[in-house]
């Protein structure tokens, strides 16, 4: 499994958790025996695990960066699909320090053309850009 599809999965457990309030471990058992396809790798299930753990630890700061970075929306107006792809990229860009920006950017564009409407790659990016990396991600 590449790190993209890791990714893409842990943004459709991020998603499947606005809706069934479920903890982390037990989100990704469930997301796992409902569309796991294919046996997953120790190492992807580990950057998955790190990664929904990640955002649903830091989900309030998240969402401030998020907010501060709308201009005209509010959290709330967003579709939970545009919202999982904004928390998991705000996570990376504060909080992975070994995923390059750009990289994060990339692929968030990319989660947004295969899973939300025709205008939301923009959008995001536009949001994405106006948040300011961790140190050690910015020297990158």
């Amino acid at each position: 499994m590449s790190r993209t599809s890791a990714r893409e999965d842990a943004f459709k457990i991020l998603f499947q958790m606005q809706f069934v309030k479920e903890d982390v471990e037990q989100s990704i058992r469930t997301y796992l025996e409902s569309f796991g396809e294919e046996e997953i790798a120790p190492e992807d299930l580990a950057f998955i695990r790190q990664e929904v753990a990640g955002v649903t630890e830091h989900k309030e700061t998240l969402d401030e960066l998020i907010s501060g970075a709308l201009k005209g929306w509010s959290l709330y107006r967003l579709s939970k699909v545009d919202l999982s792809i904004l928390r998991l990229s705000a996570y990376e860009i504060r909080y992975a320090a070994d995923i390059p920006y750009s990289v994060t950017i990339n692929e968030a564009v990319n989660l947004a053309k295969k899973f939300s409407q025709e205008q939301a790659p923009s959008f995001i990016n536009g949001v994405l850009g106006a948040i300011e990396p961790c140190e050690k991600t910015a020297a990158e």
